[in-house]
C-alpha cells in the first residue's frame, strides 16, 4: 500500500479535504507547557514551569488536563490567583476540554527545582536562589545592637 505524503502530514489542503490526523499528547503537552511559560511570577520575571513550581502535568485523551503545582511559599500573596492564572492560561490552548489545577504543598519547593536558566536568571539578576535551609552550613546573625558599619556595639 502506497501512502500518500499529502495524508501522513496533515496540511492547509488536506484539513479542507476532512483529512486531520491527530494530535498526540505529547504535542499537545508542549503547547500546554509553553502557555505555562506565560505565567510570571509576579515578583520575579520568570515563568511558573521554569521555577519548578508545576510538579505534575497530565493530558488525557479527549484534552483533559491535570495540573499539581505549588508556590514558593504557603505564605505568597498571590496564592489564591496563581492557581487561577494557570487554569486560564492551559484553558486558552486549542483541544484543551478542560484542566484541573490543585494546589500541593508537598513535597516542600525549593530552589533545586528549578531550571537551570531560571537560576542562571536569578543569579544574574543578584538574587540567591539557593536554600538558606539547606545543609550549606551556618549563616552568620548578629543580634543585639550595630553600629551603622555592622560592627556590635
Amino acid at each position: 500500500m502506497v501512502c500518500s505524503p499529502h495524508f501522513l502530514f496533515p496540511s492547509a489542503r488536506n484539513r479542507r479535504r476532512g483529512f486531520v490526523i491527530p494530535e498526540s499528547n505529547t504535542q499537545l503537552k508542549q503547547r500546554i507547557i509553553a502557555a505555562i511559560r506565560t505565567v510570571k511570577d509576579p515578583e520575579i520575571p520568570i515563568n511558573l514551569y521554569d521555577l519548578g513550581l508545576i510538579y505534575e502535568l497530565n493530558v488525557r485523551d479527549g484534552g483533559t488536563v491535570d495540573i499539581r503545582m505549588t508556590l514558593t511559599t504557603p505564605n505568597c500573596p498571590v496564592a489564591e490567583s496563581m492557581p487561577g492564572m494557570v487554569h486560564k492560561a492551559v484553558a486558552d490552548v486549542d483541544d484543551v476540554h478542560a484542566v484541573d489545577v490543585q494546589l500541593v504543598w508537598e513535597p516542600a519547593w525549593t530552589g533545586e527545582m528549578m531550571t537551570e536558566d531560571a537560576r542562571d536568571t536569578l543569579e544574574m539578576m543578584g538574587i540567591s536562589w539557593r536554600d538558606p535551609h539547606s545543609s550549606a552550613g551556618p549563616t552568620s546573625l548578629t543580634v543585639g545592637r550595630t553600629d551603622r558599619h555592622g560592627k556590635r556595639r
